[in-house]
């Protein structure tokens, strides 16, 4: 039995395919439920959404305050502001849900792993790192979490990797973005990259975009 906490959008005959969709800090899983029917798949490829609560915890540069977060912020200085222990806790127990899937007969080839903000960081920490090489990262509007580990611990470097970012993003920089961005290119991973004229948000072009991505990796 599944131990799964969160929203589960199923609205197929058969499932096939699973997208893992990752909020950002203080969301939850009702917060980007309503893409999956925004995306509006065809039901033949059989996707299965699932976006995952983040645990409650208190977040430092929120001045303790409890919220769903992957991991804890204790700086906004973008070196230190993932909390390493934290975002590795998080990237087990994804990790554990991609099992899950797989031993419920959905290949490692036809499973998403996407996040937003904090959600992208564990899905960027966990996706090179993970024992099956899926079928694709959607790491949206984020940041890297020790980015220069992923040379010692890359397992797949031709991993697909879309990634977005606002242009007027004033919680993460698009800098921080393209950090990310170059560092996995640098690592040899097949990744691309958009931006939007939007803050730290997602738009209708950045979804058209995603949904034709979704459409080439699941086919």
């Amino acid at each position: 039995m599944s131990s799964f906490d969160g929203v589960s959008v199923f609205d197929a005959p058969e499932h096939k395919c699973t997208v893992i969709w990752l909020h950002g800090l203080g969301d939850s899983g009702e917060g980007f439920a309503p893409v999956a029917a925004h995306l509006n798949l065809p039901a033949e490829l059989g996707v299965k959404f699932l976006f995952p609560h983040a645990p409650v915890q208190a977040v430092t540069i929120n001045g303790g305050m409890e919220m769903r977060a992957w991991y804890d912020i204790k700086s906004l200085d973008l070196g230190k502001r993932a909390d390493a222990q934290g975002v590795q806790q998080s990237a087990q127990s994804i990790s554990a849900l991609i099992d899950e899937q797989i031993a419920a007969g959905i290949p490692a080839d036809k499973i998403i792993l996407a996040g937003f903000s904090q959600g992208g960081v564990i899905a960027l920490h966990l996706a090179p790192r993970y024992h099956h090489k899926l079928a694709g990262v959607m790491a949206l509007s984020t940041y890297m979490s020790e980015p220069e580990r992923l040379t010692d611990e890359a397992r797949h470097r031709d991993l697909n990797i879309f990634m977005a970012h606002g242009d007027f993003d004033n919680v993460v920089p698009l800098e921080a973005g393209k950090q990310a961005y170059t560092y996995l290119q640098n690592e040899g991973m097949n990744v691309s990259w958009q931006s939007y004229a939007m803050a730290h948000q997602v738009c209708d072009a950045e979804l058209h975009a995603i949904r034709q991505w979704l459409l080439e990796r699941l086919s």
